[in-house]
């Protein structure tokens, strides 16, 4: 399975978010559910962002109407 791995400040290069929020996401992964869509790839020390699995989070992020 090829998986489509961006460091997070490439990631935040090409993306609306700051370096900063995503550092604030990334460390709060377990209580706002990036753990749970495996968006964020621990390799030793460094930290990669998963970009379809980061996109599906975004998604599941949305405001429902009722």
């Amino acid at each position: 399975m090829k998986r489509n791995l961006k460091s997070v400040t490439d990631f935040a290069a090409a993306s609306p978010f700051s370096e900063n929020q995503l550092r604030w996401y990334i460390f709060n992964e377990r209580e706002n559910g990036l753990a749970d869509h495996g968006a964020i790839v621990r390799v030793c020390r460094r930290v990669y962002i998963d970009t379809e699995a980061f996109e599906r989070w975004i998604d599941s992020q949305q405001a429902v109407a009722a």
